[in-house]
């Protein structure tokens, strides 16, 4: 064999030789039957053997032309199944999951950006949604869910811990009583707050010792973005999420209105998935790049501790939330 035969000798002749005829071949492969017909005598020539006896228009293989079939039906299918294995690992992840609304808005969202840049084949479905995911009806791999993590059943893991304080705008803290008591600057003060959010006015009051007469009605709203959004607009005093305020804090929209005070810390947000779903590559990778998200955002929080003088205590969630833990 002086060189290499052309691969396309061989899908022809393969296509021949199963179909019967050079007219039924060139109808299967959408190519005229002169193309085969030159293909063929190429191959012939290059093997320097004969593929077919010719009765007019009927061919039927030789026997070197039988042995070529066999071989090259197989090359071609293990050919077929390499191309159909590595067009499979091209397909874009998918990945279904569920997010707690404030979470997937104030911090998860502003990041998304960097994992769609990263990965850009990826199809990716997140929903915000405050209730738990059923993962046996609904169709999702993953969830991030806000809580004490009691996920009996699923695989689950904190990839998050919240800390908690009350922020104001630099305005409405310029307002306030200058006694360094706490509880005397809170007098007359108007608190806000947000019902869904595990720490409450009273945790943290109860937390610090702090006895004080609450002059207003507290403000309540279903989402920490709303809370916090009044609070910037000089209308009072939230107790939120140092985490989901961060921009607001490090633009000095925000400010600490007793930094003297530790920040709670405590465990708040869970990955959590059916066992059978953890191993999945999707999962895992987004669980990495999450991981690596959150050790930017302590670093980003390492610094505004700094800044304003800061500092916490990490609480076991019982003893903040006696009442939740039962």
């Amino acid at each position: 064999m002086s060189r290499i035969p052309n691969l396309n000798g061989f899908v022809y002749f393969e296509a021949v030789a199963r179909r019967g005829t050079i007219s039924r071949a060139a109808e299967e492969l959408g190519v005229s039957s002169s193309a085969i017909s030159q293909q063929i005598k190429l191959l012939e020539q290059t093997l320097g053997i004969k593929l077919f006896r010719r009765r007019g228009r009927l061919l039927s293989l030789t026997l070197e032309g039988e042995q070529i079939f066999q071989t090259s039906a197989t090359a071609l299918r293990m050919l077929s199944d390499a191309q159909h294995h590595f067009g499979k690992s091209r397909e874009p992840y998918r990945l279904n999951m569920r997010v707690a609304p404030s979470f997937g808005v104030r911090w998860l969202g502003p990041r998304l950006s960097d994992f769609v840049t990263r990965n850009p084949d990826w199809d990716l479905r997140v929903d915000a949604a405050p209730d738990p995911t059923d993962f046996d009806r609904e169709v999702m791999e993953l969830d991030i869910r806000y809580g004490p993590g009691r996920w009996p059943g699923y695989h689950a893991h904190t990839v998050f811990h919240d800390r908690v304080l009350p922020l104001c705008s630099p305005e409405y803290l310029s307002t306030l009583s200058p006694d360094d008591d706490p509880g005397a600057r809170l007098v007359g003060a108007r608190l806000i707050g947000t019902p869904r959010a595990l720490c409450q006015w009273d945790h943290w009051l109860g937390y610090q010792d702090i006895d004080t007469v609450i002059g207003r009605m507290p403000v309540l709203l279903d989402r920490s973005s709303m809370a916090l959004q009044l609070a910037v607009d000089h209308a009072g005093i939230v107790l939120d999420s140092l985490s989901l305020a961060l921009p607001e804090i490090a633009e000095g929209r925000l400010v600490p209105v007793f930094p003297q005070l530790p920040v709670l810390c405590f465990e708040a947000y869970t990955a959590i998935c059916p066992t059978r779903y953890h191993k999945r590559r999707s999962v895992q990778l987004f669980l990495d790049w999450m991981a690596q998200q959150v050790a930017d955002h302590e670093a980003d929080i390492a610094a505004i501790y700094r800044r304003d003088g800061l500092h916490e205590v990490t609480l076991d969630f019982a003893t903040l939330f006696p009442e939740k833990s039962g």
